[in-house]
C-alpha cells in the first residue's frame, strides 16, 4: 500500500500545487476541502486521489477523515486559508476566534484524526505565515493564528518525540494569489491608495522584491520529507523571501 499524505486545504492555491508534487513524487494524497464540487474538479486532474469532504473547524472532521486515511500516513499537511479581518482595533473577534480554530484547533483535529496511523519518521506539517513573526496593521486574523501555531508545533514535536515523529512549520510569505489580493485591497482602502499601488508595495517588502509562489511552499514540503529533515522538529521554515526584519 502506498504511503498517505493528508492534505487540509487541498482546494487552495497551495494545496494545488502541493497535490501535484506529492502525486508525481509516487505518494497516495487524501486530499480535504469543505466543498464536493472543489474536490470533484481536483479529482478529475488527478484520478488516483483520494477526496475527504470535511469542515476542519468542527470536530466531527475527525470521524470523517478517519475513515477515509485508513493507510500508512506519511504526514499530515496543514494548509487552510483564514478570512481576511483587517487590523486589530477593527477586526471582528467571531473572526480572530475561527481563524484560530481553524489554523490551531484544526490541526489538532487533524492530528488526532490520524494518530494511529503515524509511525517513526511520520511529519506534522502546518503552513502558518510570515504574518505570525512580522504582525501588521492589515492582517490581524492571520498574525494571530500563525503566532499560536509556533506554539502548538513545538508542543506536538515533544508530545510525538518518543515515537520519532516530527513536527514542522512551514512559514511562507505573501503570494500573488486571490486571497493576497483581499489583504491588500484591505490595505489600500485604510491607506487611501490603489490595489495597484498596494501589491507593488508588498512586492518590495521583500528583500528580492518578490512574493513567495506556490512552487516553493510545495518544494518544501517535499524536503521535510527527506529523512534529514528529522533534526528540524519543532522549528519554523520561513520562506517569506526576506521580508522578516526582528531575530530571531
Amino acid at each position: 500500500m502506498k504511503e498517505q499524505i493528508v492534505l487540509v486545504g487541498a482546494t487552495g492555491a497551495f494545496g494545488k500545487v502541493i497535490v501535484k508534487s506529492l502525486t508525481k513524487a509516487g505518494y497516495q494524497v487524501v486530499a480535504v476541502a469543505r466543498t464536493a464540487e472543489s474536490l470533484q474538479a481536483l479529482q478529475q486532474i488527478y484520478p488516483e486521489l483520494l477526496t475527504c469532504q470535511a469542515d476542519i473547524s468542527n470536530d466531527a472532521a475527525i470521524d470523517v477523515i478517519r475513515q477515509v486515511a485508513t493507510g500508512p500516513v506519511r504526514a499530515v499537511v496543514h494548509g487552510p486559508g483564514v478570512g481576511v479581518a483587517g487590523g486589530i482595533l477593527e477586526a471582528p473577534t467571531d473572526t480572530l476566534n475561527q481563524a484560530v480554530n481553524i489554523k490551531v484547533a484544526g490541526l489538532l483535529r487533524l492530528v488526532r484524526a490520524i494518530d494511529k496511523q503515524l509511525s517513526a519518521h511520520s511529519r506534522l506539517i502546518a503552513i502558518g505565515g510570515h504574518y505570525g513573526f512580522e504582525p501588521t496593521a492589515y492582517a490581524a486574523a492571520a498574525g494571530v493564528a500563525n503566532a499560536a501555531l509556533v506554539n502548538v508545533v513545538r508542543q506536538l514535536s515533544l508530545a510525538y518525540g518518543d515515537r520519532g515523529i516530527t513536527a514542522h512549520l512551514i512559514a511562507p510569505g505573501p503570494a500573488d494569489t486571490e486571497r493576497l489580493h483581499r489583504v491588500a485591497a484591505s490595505r489600500a482602502e485604510r491607506q487611501g491608495s490603489t490595489l495597484d499601488e498596494v501589491m507593488e508595495e508588498m512586492r518590495h517588502e521583500s528583500s528580492i522584491g518578490a512574493f513567495t509562489t506556490p512552487e516553493q511552499v510545495a518544494w518544501a514540503v517535499r524536503m521535510l520529507l527527506e529523512p534529514e529533515a528529522d533534526a528540524m522538529t519543532g522549528s519554523t521554515l520561513m520562506l517569506d523571501s526576506g521580508r522578516r526584519r526582528g531575530i530571531p
